[in-house]
């Protein structure tokens, strides 16, 4: 059994599906026509090889990851496997608000042609949402995690513990307090309930804290009962200045063990490539640029611990 709680792990995430057709390429409630999935498939291949041309500048190879779906990467997950990197793929519907297979009962079929070194989920849970809601995802996860268990696939679960209207409204309708005082609590609340259902992560991929005593509370409740697991940092599309001060926290704690940072490191190169601002060349530049920078201020952070 891998110790995942001292093994250190950078991702580079996009196996983002929903938001991009969205709000990089204006696709909402249709599937994309033939030519906008080969330009979507494209624009993944630029983000590899931002990921690739980073690894030949400043970023170890072994703590290097990614993080890519099949449905437009597929192309990136094989590469990825033949070149002995170290990759996740996600088997979650994309864009729902409760947690299903994205290719139903055929879902061990899809991890095993790939085989990544990973099988990630993305959650969307509150302990204080609907009862029901939490039990049929927390039996689907139960059904994933005997399967994976099985397999001998590690586990990098992805919890995202949303507010809800109720407690914003407790909170003053501030989403920033809800991120400062409440959430915290919460994602401790959310494990210790997903822990409890059978539901056993390799990793948590979670949201940033900003205070060092939330993240050590968090790490605790990941790690009770002896569990050698690690956590990482998750970037939720914030501002560059967010994620930094996120991964200051983090690198300093024991059992956060990295980041898996998307949208704040490919997102606006890939949006002025699309507008004709940049160049193909000049977008994979400025990736392995702002991935190469998360990747020396983790490395320096965690030299302070």
């Amino acid at each position: 059994m891998i110790d995942y709680s001292q093994k250190e792990l950078l991702i580079l995430a996009f196996d983002h599906r929903a938001s991009f057709l969205e709000k990089m390429f204006e696709i909402k409630n249709r599937q994309p026509t033939p030519e906008e999935k080969k330009q979507i498939e494209d624009y993944k291949k630029i983000i590899f090889e931002g990921f690739k041309l980073s690894l030949k500048k400043n970023v170890p190879k072994e703590i290097a990851g990614l993080l890519v779906d099949e449905e437009f990467g597929s192309s990136v997950l094989r590469e990825a496997k033949k070149g002995g990197l170290t990759f996740a793929m996600p088997v979650e519907k994309s864009g729902q608000e409760e947690f299903d297979f994205d290719y139903g009962e055929n879902f061990a079929k899809h991890i095993e042609e790939f085989d990544p070194t990973f099988v990630k989920v993305l959650v969307r849970y509150n302990p204080e949402s609907e009862a029901t809601l939490n039990k049929r995802q927390l039996q689907r996860l139960k059904k994933l995690t005997d399967y994976l268990i099985h397999a001998k696939k590690p586990f990098l679960f992805e919890l995202i513990v949303p507010s809800l209207p109720a407690q914003l409204t407790k909170l003053g309708g501030s989403k920033e307090k809800y991120d400062q005082e409440l959430r915290p609590k919460l994602m401790v609340e959310s494990i210790k309930e997903i822990q409890a259902a059978g539901v056993e992560p390799a990793i948590w991929k979670l949201e940033g804290v900003d205070k060092p005593e939330s993240a050590k509370a968090v790490v605790k409740q990941a790690q009770s009962n002896g569990r050698k697991v690690g956590v990482i940092t998750l970037g939720r599309g914030e501002s560059k200045e967010k994620v930094q001060e996120w991964l200051k926290v983090g690198a300093k704690i024991p059992g956060i063990i990295g980041f898996a940072v998307g949208r704040t490191i490919f997102w606006q190169p890939l949006a002025d490539h699309k507008a004709g601002k940049t160049t193909r060349k000049e977008a994979v530049e400025q990736i392995a640029q702002n991935y190469g920078e998360f990747t020396e201020l983790w490395l320096n952070e965690c030299k302070r611990r």
